[in-house]
């Protein structure tokens, strides 16, 4: 449903356009005066503005002179019975999207506002995305002096240069969506989209109408035509982020992407090309996932064409200093503080800790230092309040970690840490930088992975 201006001075023109597109679910708002449709349009309340030429007191091209000259950016549609190639071209030129003719047919129009409100849904998309990226960018420096920094440097450099498939692995929190950037920063697609997709925040339905689009009335509910993530992004990239919790009947449609460069829309049989570079994250071991058959074995291989793994931040602990200067210094700034000091046992306190959460929690911590500490001093028996979560501390994590599956290691933390929380999966989850849905689903399986060993247990009893 779209938020729709008519401006028409012939009475039985408006009505008629509104019926039309009230009949396709729009809200419509007429005017017959183009000098008080003017300020209403400014204020943005508008997706949409259809407007006629010859009117009194000010016509359709000085309307869309003003309205661009104001910066309103919603799609404008010019209706004339003067429909000459002439003021067809002058209204583009002045920033109309495309024009009609009098008198047209309903399916005509209500096809030609569609596209209308798809251009212009496409537009503030790329406009949010780059100044989201432009803030994210100035907010979350790629900090870090470390051996591992480094070469990961070097690295999203030269895998910056391809248009191959990149898999980027890592514990939650290591800042695999901040490598992901990166890589699309400094690659030749960096002035096209970036779009970001969770497989972990929806179901398959939703996840397959999200990646492809769907067609008007393809299910319940598909009200009107949607474009997907692969139409969006086109000549640009696409982060599918936890790709390892994408159902697998999807993992097979997303395969023949990967292989042909083509899909289809949920309901549609027109198949459509896709110029869109794959950059996928996971926190899991893929390797060990494709072993218990809960990941495509192509599809693996297609997406770890260049791979990128992250170390987690308890084995870069020379990183953790200057990580949290940046995090503080940024801090205190917002909070309008001259400095925020770390006395010397808190940060040796900070430095052996375990960080389960990774650079995530370190910046939590840091944000909270500058909200909660008065006098701008971070003492070691403050950092000692913040960081109890029963955790174990670095030298346990050395002592576990040869022999031991990663897949463990993660088991134990969160287990330690739901216990801190007395089993409050909100918590739990924002302490270990990871989604409850996806903190659910690691539950469940184990749930089911003890059910199945109790099972075989009293069945080799029973034998």
């Amino acid at each position: 449903m779209a938020r729709v201006c008519v401006v028409d001075d012939k009475a039985v023109m408006r009505e008629s356009v509104s019926l039309i597109l009230t009949r396709a679910d729009h809200l419509v708002e007429t005017f017959a005066d183009p000098t008080e449709a003017l300020p209403v349009a400014l204020e943005g309340r508008f997706d949409l503005i259809l407007t006629d030429l010859k009117m009194p007191k000010m016509d359709g091209l000085t309307l869309i002179r003003a309205l661009r000259e104001s910066r309103c950016d919603a799609p404008v549609i010019v209706m004339t019975a003067f429909g000459t190639v002439q003021t067809a071209v002058e209204a583009m030129k002045l920033g109309a999207f495309d024009y009609i003719q009098k008198p047209f047919e309903a399916e005509v129009i209500e096809a030609q506002v569609e596209r209308a409100l798809q251009h212009g849904h496409v537009c503030k998309e790329n406009e949010a995305l780059r100044t989201s990226l432009s803030d994210f960018q100035a907010r979350h420096a790629m900090v870090g002096d470390s051996k591992q920094m480094t070469d990961l440097r070097v690295k999203i450099t030269r895998v910056a240069q391809s248009d191959a498939a990149v898999l980027i692995t890592g514990e939650s929190g290591t800042g695999k969506e901040l490598v992901s950037h990166a890589i699309h920063g400094m690659s030749k697609r960096k002035d096209c989209p970036m779009l970001c997709l969770n497989c972990a925040a929806l179901s398959g339905n939703l996840l397959e109408s999200e990646l492809f689009g769907h067609e008007r009335g393809a299910f319940t509910g598909a009200d009107r035509l949607r474009k997907g993530r692969f139409e969006l992004a086109n000549g640009g990239t696409l982060l599918l982020d936890e790709v390892s919790e994408m159902p697998l009947p999807l993992q097979a449609k997303l395969l023949r992407v990967l292989q042909e460069g083509q899909f289809e829309r949920v309901g549609s049989s027109i198949t459509r090309a896709a110029d869109v570079r794959i950059i996928a994250t996971s926190n899991r071991d893929l390797e060990a996932w494709v072993a218990k058959k809960r990941f495509r074995a192509d599809l693996y291989y297609r997406l770890n064409v260049l791979p990128i793994k992250l170390a987690p931040l308890r084995e870069r602990p020379d990183d953790v200093p200057v990580l949290l200067r940046h995090f503080l210094d940024r801090g205190a700034k917002r909070m309008g503080l001259d400095s925020l000091t770390v006395t010397a046992e808190a940060l040796r306190m900070l430095t052996s800790y375990a960080w389960p959460g990774n650079v995530r929690e370190l910046q939590n911590l840091c944000e909270r230092c500058a909200a909660l500490v008065p006098d701008g001093s971070i003492t070691g028996e403050i950092v000692e309040g913040w960081i109890q979560s029963g955790v174990a501390p670095v030298e346990t994590f050395s002592r576990l970690r040869p022999g031991r599956m990663l897949e463990d290691m993660e088991r134990q933390l969160i287990e330690r840490t739901l216990k801190q929380f007395n089993g409050h999966r909100e918590k739990t989850a924002k302490t270990l930088g990871m989604g409850v849905r996806t903190l659910g689903m690691k539950i469940k399986q184990w749930r089911e992975e003890a059910a199945a060993a109790r099972a075989r247990s009293q069945a080799a009893k029973i034998a």
